[in-house]
């Protein structure tokens, strides 16, 4: 059965070649989506390291795969008449799970599970829920910052997500909202947890830690820029603004690591 399904994945790929081609795009252009050129090479070094349970698997066709597989294909037709690209794009992921299913049945299935999640993170929000998300996070970081400044000395009128100080005015636009660290910490924290601990329920808590963590990190980078932008006002824009955005960055997977740590100690 590994012949069939290597022409079937090879197949699928080709015919997908097209929308990653896209994806890869998006990613070079997009900020929010740059861990997506690392989900593939991820994927497949964790597939390679499970290949002796996959070769274990008895041979058994599920033809639930095949129906699964054809849900796959019409979705990504729906998706590119209708231009809807989020419906066209989890196509690809519908389809690789239904051809795992086909020809590897629902012990394959189980095995690549984690992997076959880890897929979901090549594809964008959809701008109907990133709309939803990012708001409430300007929002949020803008009076946190306002809180914050007021507390330490620094005079700070807020309107929305406009920071008024007495050299600068501010502005948390959507880059800011922290929706970009909060996809790349996600995505982080599965690998770390995947590679660091066997115990499924810990990756699913460190996944639910980033929330917290990356809201907490971006609204302290709003407040840091308001701090600088009283000593210079281009210490709060351009190459510096980029750098305090991986320092913080950086700061945040420390703080995961750190919750790990605590986890394991308190389930000890």
């Amino acid at each position: 059965m590994a012949w069939p399904a290597i022409i079937l994945m090879g197949c699928l790929l080709g015919c997908y070649a097209p929308l990653l081609a896209g994806l890869a795009r998006h990613w070079s252009t997009d900020q929010d989506m740059s861990h997506g050129f690392f989900v593939l090479p991820v994927v497949a070094f964790i597939v390679w390291q499970r290949r002796v349970d996959l070769a274990a698997i008895a041979p058994a066709v599920n033809w639930w795969g095949f129906a699964i597989a054809v849900l796959g294909a019409i979705m990504m037709l729906l998706g590119a008449l209708a231009a809807q690209l989020f419906i066209a794009q989890t196509a690809f992921v519908v389809s690789i799970t239904g051809a795992v299913l086909l020809f590897g049945g629902t012990r394959a299935l189980q095995i690549l599970a984690f992997p076959l999640l880890l897929l979901l993170f090549l594809f964008p929000i959809p701008a109907l829920l990133y709309a939803r998300i990012t708001l409430p996070l300007q929002i949020f970081a803008s009076a946190a910052a306002e809180t914050f400044l007021n507390w330490i000395g620094i005079p700070v009128l807020r309107e929305g997500n406009i920071l008024e100080l007495p050299n600068e005015k501010l502005s948390v636009v959507e880059a800011c909202s922290g929706i970009r660290s909060l996809l790349s910490l996600a995505f982080l924290a599965l690998i770390y947890g995947y590679f660091f601990d066997r115990k499924v329920w810990m990756r699913w808590a460190l996944l639910a830690a980033t929330i917290p963590i990356a809201i907490a990190a971006n609204a302290a980078r709003v407040a840091m820029m308001g701090v600088l932008s009283e000593y210079s006002a281009g210490l709060a824009t351009g190459a510096f603004h980029l750098f305090e955005g991986w320092a913080l960055f950086v700061v945040a997977l420390g703080l995961l690591i750190a919750i790990h740590q605590l986890f394991r100690h308190a389930a000890a």
